[in-house]
């Protein structure tokens, strides 16, 4: 079996959860990382689990030089400048057969077309990662629902959702540096994950035509004086100067190019579910047929009395985002495989070692973004956008939400 050297650009949260996946994953070695922080630990985790000889390197370039493809994992403010130190490894003679993005692709559209270019000009194909897409529970509600889908017509309307009781760094609550709030975090998920599942059987993954979107965004819990403060401690973000939502829902509407017919994907996000921990919910109903996954459904149950829950250290060995360490636990096995990430590593190594782009490559993450710009631009504006009006599509091109611009109180805290 022909093997894939990959390098990791972050250290962080989501790289540690990629390195898990690897343990499930043939013919891929974590051969190197480069991170500001953490990087030793994840190459002392890669021996450890003989997922490879995984070194540390100083630089992107050193990294590129000795690995067949790179996953930047790094936080969204990083991003471009990190692609840009691809490429000019690539062109300083680094022969890379791939390059993996993490979710959101960009915080802006400006910026996701940036790096769509840099791809581009590096000539090396690309992967942009997004789990939900590849669970497993999706794939085969997908796969035995086909037959019902030939026969009776695709599926019409799709709810999704991803919530937790918030996210792990500091950044990914400053929106400023993230790019927004949970919208940008999450809703990228629940909306990509839903236009997939409308997507008639056959068809490619953009063959459905973004028409319209209407958004709302609140800030319902971490506003509040009792939180702000402890986020403040925690964090040293001040969501009284400079809030991001913390909860956000909406309506895209698609249309079929070849039928004319319209489906609907419905997403709610939100970082104030203080239940088990994080919870993945998606519903498709089609005409005389239906499918229903939900994350906190586990052939696995733990119950922790109160003197016992003396000795837990951490709640999150459970289940990620979890809140409680004690009663009944929802807990779930193998969550890296659960959520896709093995899945999606696989796929970006096959594609990566024919010379091919991956399933959901970085042109496709630029159409992500624009549907979660258009989503804060429709909250901010609070009508329905219109995406098939060039007007609007070149307004996106140079469009930073409020949220963004640290202006959050303008429009989350009337």
């Amino acid at each position: 079996m022909e093997r894939l050297k990959l390098g990791f650009i972050g250290a962080g949260f989501v790289a540690h959860f990629h390195a898990r996946a690897l343990k499930m994953v043939r013919g891929i070695d974590l051969a190197g990382v480069h991170s500001l922080k953490w990087a030793e630990k994840l190459a002392a985790f890669a021996k450890e689990n003989e997922l490879g000889d995984c070194k540390v390197y100083p630089n992107v370039a050193e990294l590129c030089k000795n690995c067949d493809a790179v996953g930047v994992f790094a936080p969204n403010p990083s991003r471009v400048e990190l692609v840009e130190q691809i490429v000019e490894a690539v062109k300083a003679g680094a022969e890379l057969k791939g390059l993996i993005c993490e979710k959101p692709l960009a915080r802006t559209v400006a910026e996701a077309k940036r790096l769509v270019a840099l791809g581009k000009e590096s000539k090396v194909p690309t992967a942009y990662f997004e789990n939900q897409i590849h669970m497993k529970a999706i794939r085969n509600a997908l796969s035995q629902l086909e037959p019902e889908q030939k026969a009776m017509g695709p599926i019409a309307l799709v709810r999704s959702s991803e919530e937790h009781a918030g996210p792990h760094e500091p950044w990914f609550w400053d929106p400023t540096r993230q790019g927004g709030g949970v919208l940008s975090d999450m809703a990228c998920h629940s909306i990509a994950v839903s236009w997939f599942c409308l997507t008639p059987v056959g068809k490619p993954v953009t063959y459905l035509e973004p028409v319209s979107i209407n958004a709302e965004t609140a800030l319902l819990k971490w506003g509040q004086p009792r939180y702000r403060k402890d986020l403040l401690d925690r964090t040293g973000i001040d969501y009284s100067k400079t809030p991001a939502e913390d909860f956000c829902t909406g309506i895209v509407t698609f249309r079929n190019p070849d039928t004319g017919q319209s489906t609907k994907a419905q997403f709610t996000n939100s970082w104030m579910y203080d239940k088990q921990g994080l919870r993945l919910l998606m519903e498709g109903l089609g005409p005389g047929y239906a499918f229903e996954v939900n994350s906190l459904k586990s052939p696995l149950e733990v119950f922790i009395g109160d003197i016992a829950a003396e000795a837990v250290a951490d709640a999150e060995a459970a289940l990620e985002k979890a809140t409680a360490s004690r009663g009944l636990l929802a807990v779930q096995p193998n969550e890296a495989d659960l959520y896709g990430y093995a899945d999606e590593l696989v796929d970006a190594r096959k594609a990566f070692l024919v010379g091919k782009d991956g399933l959901l490559n970085w042109e496709y993450g630029l159409e992500i973004t624009k549907l979660c710009q258009a989503g804060y631009m429709a909250a901010e504006r609070q009508r329905t956008i219109d995406l098939t009006d060039s007007a609007i599509q070149k307004e996106l091109d140079s469009y930073t939400s409020l949220i963004a611009q640290g202006k959050g109180a303008e429009v989350l805290c009337k």
